[in-house]
């Protein structure tokens, strides 16, 4: 590296970077001074939770913990001699599931209206809508064909809540990407580090 280059960088000047240049112009677009990174961390309503502190990961961990709640229902149910307690058990957390679900989406969609589009984050955040939505759907149609066979534990429903977990795992991962690659609704790198000043 020149003195020239090694100078610009002790001043702080702008280094020539090739991650930025993908971003359109440079050094100025990047990191929090980007306006699409800016606006994604911000909250697009009260509703949705304050500034640093999203209501929505808080909300996705009613259905995660119904529905994984429920799996544990099925599979005592599966190998009792009378299920009937288990069934019921899993049928009233797959509901319980679905009202969190409901209002965890309203609020991810809140967060998700501030992503620009056109971008990865926002295709991955279309992608996590969508993995959810089956999983909602795939989670309503086993509750139905429970009510209708309430005695027991059907396969079929059984079945159709595996697919939705996995379904649901994917879509987790993805949300985790959002969040700690991208920094959707995370603070920016300065209010971060008032965590880590000696005071």
């Amino acid at each position: 590296m020149s003195d020239d280059a090694g100078s610009g960088a002790e001043a702080g000047t702008a280094p020539a970077v090739r991650g930025g240049e993908r971003l359109g112009s440079g050094y100025e677009r990047s990191g929090a001074s980007f306006p699409a990174m800016r606006a994604a961390k911000r909250p697009r309503a009260a509703v949705a939770g304050p500034y640093g502190h999203p209501f929505h990961p808080i909300a996705v961990t009613i259905p995660i913990g119904a529905w994984s709640s429920s799996l544990v229902f099925d599979l005592i149910g599966l190998a009792s001699d009378d299920p009937r307690a288990f069934a019921a058990g899993s049928r009233l957390l797959i509901a319980i599931g679905l009202v969190g679900a409901v209002v965890a989406s309203v609020l991810g969609l809140l967060d998700m209206s501030r992503i620009e589009r056109r971008t990865p984050a926002r295709r991955t955040a279309v992608a996590h809508l969508l993995l959810n939505t089956t999983g909602i759907v795939l989670f309503t149609l086993g509750l139905v064909v429970r009510v209708l066979d309430a005695g027991r534990i059907p396969l079929v429903a059984f079945l159709l809540s595996g697919i939705a977990a996995g379904g649901l795992s994917v879509s987790g991962w993805l949300g985790g990407k959002l969040s700690y690659r991208w920094g959707v609704r995370v603070a920016d790198e300065h209010t971060q580090r008032e965590g880590f000043e000696a005071g």
